[in-house]
């Protein structure tokens, strides 16, 4: 078994899929739209789909945004650099809602960033 990919229902696709894309270095894959549901499908990674694990987001037209709810956590992304990530995030016009530093009670370097629909997204220090 091996784990596919996680879906994110999206308000505004176009705005997604550059977030993910230029903010956070991913590659658009796959999109597919389908007329008779009426939504669309994109897929975004860091590499090919038979190899690594993927988002989809979906687009359910003439939906602009969703509730995330309360037991939605994160999507957690493993970086070389922490501080040095979340400075390109930020020159990229991304959003980061907790600065890099130590997790609470650890001394893992973490730190979050959100999504256009407010998905957070966490950046975690290379182990080792």
């Amino acid at each position: 078994m091996r784990l596919l990919h996680t879906m994110l229902r999206v308000g505004d696709l176009e705005g997604s899929v550059q977030f993910y894309t230029h903010v956070l270095g991913m590659q658009e894959l796959r999109r597919k739209d389908y007329p008779e549901g009426e939504f669309t499908l994109a897929f975004v990674g860091y590499g090919d789909e038979a190899e690594n694990t993927v988002i989809e987001l979906t687009h359910n037209w003439g939906t602009d945004s969703y509730d995330i709810g309360a037991g939605f956590g994160h999507i957690a992304i493993e970086v070389d650099d922490v501080y040095a990530a979340v400075d390109e995030v930020k020159a990229r016009g991304g959003k980061v809602i907790r600065e890099a530093g130590p997790m609470n009670a650890g001394t893992t370097i973490i730190a979050f960033v959100e999504d256009p629909d407010g998905y957070q997204i966490e950046l975690l220090g290379r182990k080792g």
